[in-house]
């Protein structure tokens, strides 16, 4: 995260839907909101609330289901809170009670004293800890902004990138017309999740599905194309360089060696692609992302036509091609 600072009163506020959502609401410890989350994980907090503190994970979330609930309420019914007491001795960022469980009177009371914020969601325990272990590793997952567009194609991720003017904005729009999305233009903020996937948004969410053209200005494309037309987030699985047209440079033409590039210490398939007056580069980025998916499943075009050529090379025929039929012993 950097010196990003992540809160338990951001957590709450965070603007999740559907299957992402956490449906939290505090119901205790208001004043300690403000203390940090520095560790994207959660604990189940059995071994304290039973007087084992050894190796005690208070730095994490702490997570309580039907198994610590149960405990507790044995804890209420003989009066014992000494275990309790000392658990909230510790600086624990917040405590999160599933399956709309609420705590006994004596508990708020410790919770309140320790100013730790106690927190309430219907989900049970295990679609809760699988949605808040999912969201916590996008949040502290390591990121970068670059300068690019970030488009869906055929549902591969593409980060369109080069110098200014070279044409990135307007070969997105193209491709947006002919049925493709878009994910953000000009600044686009990179996720690494999980150690191995790249995940691309717009940097800044106000601004979020507009693009600049030289000539109209700034256009909605949301409003322009409707909303089958944009994605919130998608990930990169290619790198397209657009660059202008040099006639001293050797490009490519078999495309048998992958490129890559490294971003957030994951590489990712590269492409560059000449621009000049007369070559369709949206076409070409679409061709290029259906190559990249039967890569994917395998089948890579370029390798197959060179082990053709060589299965070719050596069979009689390429011989009788080159040293005509007369001379072929």
């Amino acid at each position: 995260m950097g010196d990003r600072v992540f809160t338990v009163l951001d957590l709450i506020d965070l603007d999740l839907k559907e299957h992402n959502s956490l449906n939290l609401h505090c119901i205790g410890g208001r004043k300690g909101l403000g203390r940090t989350i520095d560790i994207p994980d959660i604990n189940r907090p059995m071994g304290a609330i039973m007087g084992f503190f050894e190796d005690f994970a208070y730095q994490r979330i702490q997570l309580f289901g039907r198994g610590e609930m149960s405990y507790i309420r044995r804890l209420e019914s003989m009066k014992e809170t000494k275990t309790i007491e000392e658990m909230f001795s510790y600086q624990i960022p917040c405590c999160i009670f599933t399956h709309n469980y609420t705590p006994h009177d004596e508990f708020f009371k410790i919770a309140e004293k320790a100013q730790c914020p106690i927190l309430q969601t219907e989900l049970g325990s295990a679609d809760f800890s699988a949605r808040i272990m999912r969201i916590l590793s996008r949040i502290f997952s390591p990121r970068q902004v670059v300068h690019g567009v970030l488009v869906e194609v055929y549902g591969l991720g593409i980060l369109i990138q080069g110098d200014s003017g070279v044409g990135k904005s307007e070969t997105a729009l193209e491709l947006i017309h002919r049925g493709h999305r878009l994910v953000a233009d000009d600044v686009v903020e990179i996720n690494c999740i999980y150690g191995n996937t790249l995940m691309g948004a717009g940097a800044n969410k106000i601004i979020g599905h507009h693009m600049e053209i030289r000539g109209p200005g700034i256009i909605n494309i949301t409003h322009l194309f409707g909303v089958r037309a944009i994605r919130d987030r998608n990930e990169i699985q290619l790198v397209v360089q657009l660059e202008e047209w040099d006639s001293l440079k050797n490009y490519d033409r078999l495309g048998a060696q992958d490129q890559t590039i490294e971003l957030l210490g994951v590489n990712i398939p590269k492409l560059i692609i000449p621009v000049k007056p007369g070559r369709n580069i949206p076409i070409i980025i679409e061709t290029a992302a259906m190559n990249e998916r039967l890569k994917s499943m395998g089948y890579h075009a370029a390798r197959e036509f060179n082990k053709n050529i060589l299965k070719w090379i050596e069979s009689g025929a390429a011989r009788s091609v080159f040293f005509g039929q007369d001379d072929v012993i």
